[in-house]
């Protein structure tokens, strides 16, 4: 069958794989619509360690159901529309045994330690399908990297009544924005460099929006907040500067979350840690409930998918499609590539 690979930094085209053995509990999927995710950018750029080459990449997935294994429960069936966690769990790491499966040691998501879905076909262990009446294909690739800004907003114990500063409008942020305000009720301030990007968080959730590179964020986050600061911060940028940020500017008291990865180190004036009396936390990937919190959302018909995604490519142009975003990153919140 045909995939498409990353063969090396900057070099993506089509190869050839077997057909997936289907175990007695598992569904084989014919996969339709994936979508690109920031990971898949860096593994093409050679900037992503956890990635060997040659790698097919791929873990948003919209998918049909081929055919189902021997032990898969009757309620799946061939021709249902589904999407899939693309997560490993080992089951006895420090982590499985405090049931935060997310954060397994030894995961391997589809597409980064392991081949991904941009591919014809895959075989996948039932219990991790997700199914949800009315989603197309497209909305269902949309759900798993709107579940890891979900799972950020769960980790920082958002609710009704807070007010929340998500530090970057980019997939994974949206994603936070969506979460805190569409889903929980919270205040969303939105700050990004970006004016459009910032008019797509308000159709995602934000109440406000601060443009960074032209406005006070300090100054506007003061104006906004009656001198307190925002409640939450979530850092989804992964700049050492915006690491630094999210501990200056939340409240005292406040609580911080960083999904993003600082790729140089960070300093930090420690003190507000102890003054501020902070609780800063890390957000790895997404739960189950995560995923069925955004199903709920896609379903409601609240979150602007449409605008979200920027190209909708074929197979044979997704080589190219990953070159020209590579070439021209700040242009592009959702690519999604069709296979049907």
């Amino acid at each position: 069958m045909k995939a498409i690979a990353i063969e090396s930094p900057r070099k993506m085209g089509f190869t050839e794989l077997p057909m997936p053995e289907l175990g007695p509990e598992d569904v084989l999927l014919r996969v339709a619509v994936i979508g690109y995710c920031g990971t898949d950018l860096n593994i093409f750029r050679g900037l992503t360690p956890l990635a060997s080459y040659p790698r097919v990449p791929g873990h948003e997935i919209g998918a049909i159901i081929e055919k189902c294994g021997d032990q898969v429960p009757a309620e799946w069936q061939p021709g249902m529309a589904v999407t899939c966690s693309p997560y490993t769990t080992c089951g006895k790491c420090a982590s499985c045994r405090k049931g935060r499966l997310n954060a397994c040691e030894f995961n391997q998501t589809s597409g980064v330690q392991r081949e991904g879905a941009l591919t014809e076909f895959i075989a996948v262990p039932w219990r991790k399908l997700f199914y949800a009446p009315g989603l197309t294909v497209s909305e269902y690739a949309m759900v798993e990297p709107l579940a890891v800004g979900f799972h950020a907003v769960d980790r920082g114990r958002v609710q009704a009544g807070d007010t929340v500063l998500v530090l970057g409008a980019g997939m994974i942020g949206l994603g936070a924005i969506a979460g805190a305000g569409l889903a929980r009720g919270a205040r969303v301030i939105a700050a990004d460099l970006d004016d459009g990007k910032l008019a797509l968080a308000r159709k995602a959730g934000a109440a406000e929006t601060i443009n960074s590179k032209t406005e006070n964020l300090h100054a506007r986050l003061l104006e906004l907040t009656d001198g307190r600061g925002p409640d939450v911060v979530i850092e989804a940028v992964g700049l050492a500067e915006t690491f630094v940020t999210a501990i200056t500017e939340v409240s005292y008291a406040g609580r911080v979350v960083y999904i993003g990865y600082a790729k140089n180190p960070v300093s930090y004036e420690t003190k507000y840690f102890l003054l501020k009396e902070l609780d800063i936390m890390g957000s790895r990937n997404s739960t189950p409930q995560d995923f069925q919190d955004v199903i709920a959302l896609l379903q409601s018909g609240r979150y602007p998918i449409a605008e979200t995604i920027t190209r909708t490519v074929a197979f044979d142009d997704a080589a190219a499609a990953m070159a020209e975003w590579d070439a021209n990153p700040a242009i592009v919140t959702k690519i999604q590539v069709r296979l049907d």
